[in-house]
């Protein structure tokens, strides 16, 4: 089920709730497809990183080599937003004066904590991944933060693309509206003087225009990506326990009300089915949890994958937990 959908996409992203096992299962999932001959990128968007702790080595933001057509890599927040402050830093320092150039520093500085600044950061990161990684792999897969940040990350391509769409067409209609202002008040005697501040002018709104677009043609691919059925599926990762479960359904809700398709649930460290009392007793506690899930979402392929006796650490113990998806 789970590696079928990962043979028939490009791009796989895995949600859930925190301590379910996301990035051990999708790491698993890569791993699988790896193995089966594609060349796959896996990458972790969540802040708190276990990619490396997974694999008992460090892997940082750029594509680092795990094993033959497995390569990982760690999208770093903290980067991520230095690397964006400073593209726009330096295109503000371009437009403007030299004597604003301590002010558009300060409020660079400031930007940095403003709510939704490493969300927006890591967007734009994720959508030079997808369109780089996609010429390059035959699947991508994302490991993502927690359900919450999962599903604003999520809703966020549509609303950044819309935005920036916005900002581009009141800048166009504030050029239009400057140029009918500077031909009224244009004469012959004012011409030779006004011709160079216009050009100047013209030249900095181009390229404030230039900066829009490719703003909104990155998060405008990215959206039709995640938009695409055929390209892209979302996985909910869960335990078969009460709370991971109610967080699954609110999660599916919010991906539903952002076009982003779920097709699988992996409901991972599953009980046992024998084993003594007390594990029979909760494997029944489990299916309880389950059974309102199914009720819930019967349409959605739901996987289980037993609990491990010992923890998933390194290539040789993911090789073995990627044998139990099917």
């Amino acid at each position: 089920m789970l590696l079928e959908l990962a043979n028939n996409r490009k791009l796989l992203f895995f949600g859930g709730k925190g301590g379910v096992g996301k990035t051990t299962v999708s790491a698993a999932t890569a791993l699988a497809r790896a193995n089966a001959g594609a060349k796959v990128l896996l990458v972790s968007t969540d802040p708190a990183h276990n990619l490396g702790h997974l694999f008992d080595r460090k892997i940082g933001p750029r594509p680092l080599r795990i094993t033959a057509g497995l390569d990982a890599m760690e999208l770093d927040p903290e980067e991520t937003v230095d690397m964006h402050l400073k593209e726009v830093s330096r295109a503000l320092h371009q437009l403007m004066p030299v004597t604003q150039h301590g002010e558009i520093d300060k409020h660079m500085q400031l930007s940095r904590d403003a709510p939704g600044m490493q969300e927006a950061a890591i967007l734009e990161r994720i959508a030079e991944v997808v369109e780089t990684g996609l010429k390059e792999y035959d699947l991508i897969v994302f490991d993502t933060a927690p359900s919450g940040h999962t599903a604003r990350l999520m809703a966020l391509p549509e609303m950044m693309s819309a935005w920036t769409e916005g900002l581009i067409k009141r800048r166009e209609k504030a050029d239009r509206f400057a140029e009918f202002v500077r031909d009224l008040g244009s004469d012959s005697s004012m011409e030779d003087k006004t011709l160079g501040a216009n050009d100047q002018e013209q030249e900095k709104e181009s390229r404030i225009r230039q900066i829009l677009n490719r703003r909104r043609l990155k998060f405008a691919g990215l959206r039709d990506h995640i938009a695409d059925k055929n390209c892209t599926s979302f996985v909910i990762v869960l335990a078969a326990e009460r709370l991971p479960v109610l967080e699954t359904l609110e999660l599916q809700h919010k991906l539903a009300h952002s076009g982003v398709q779920v097709e699988c649930l992996v409901v991972n460290k599953r009980t046992p089915a024998s084993g003594g009392q007390f594990l029979e007793e909760r494997h029944a506690q489990e299916a309880e949890h389950l059974k309102f899930l199914d009720e819930k979402l019967p349409s959605v392929p739901r996987q289980e994958i037993e609990l491990m006796a010992h923890d998933v650490v390194g290539l040789e113990a993911l090789e073995a937990f990627s044998r139990k998806l099917s």
